[in-house]
């Protein structure tokens, strides 16, 4: 007979990690797939769907993230303000020259689950522009994306 494990708390919290990732010339929704996957906890052995098992992630250079093909200049983010004609597009260039760490936050917050749990593991993703974070007295890991 099978058996269904389920990741105890006491578990979750003692193998909690930070890892330190730099977006430099790295592709964007490569960068995106492999944080989301850290921050829902599928690299552990004991990652469990409905629970948040996942780690933290400081991500830094949000500037200098490299995007394939022309998306700079093709893609459009759509929002609805909620009245009518008010729908309102807008390209990846102008977000991306007026707050870089957006698109990257965009893409990984997509890639979460939604719903409230989504929104817990959100939090734990850390995104600046250029080398600096706050964050050192966690001592996190660098991580190579490969």
């Amino acid at each position: 007979m099978k058996v269904t494990r389920v990741a105890k708390p006491e578990q979750i919290e003692a193998a909690r990690k930070w890892y330190l990732v730099d977006a430099k010339d790295q592709i964007m929704g490569r960068v995106a797939t492999q944080v989301a996957a850290i921050l829902r906890g599928k690299n552990k052995p004991f990652f469990t769907p409905h629970l948040d098992t996942g780690d933290f992630v400081i991500i830094i250079n949000a500037d200098k993230v490299q995007l394939s093909g022309k998306k700079a200049e093709q893609k459009k983010y759509f929002h609805y303000t909620g009245y009518p004609g008010g729908a309102k597009f807008e390209l990846l260039k102008f977000w991306f020259a007026k707050n870089p760490e957006k698109i990257l936050a965009h893409a990984i917050k997509g890639m979460l689950p939604h719903n409230r749990l989504g929104r817990k593991m959100y939090t734990k993703v850390k995104i600046y522009v250029g080398t600096k974070h706050p964050h050192e007295a966690q001592q996190p890991e660098v991580l190579t994306l490969g």
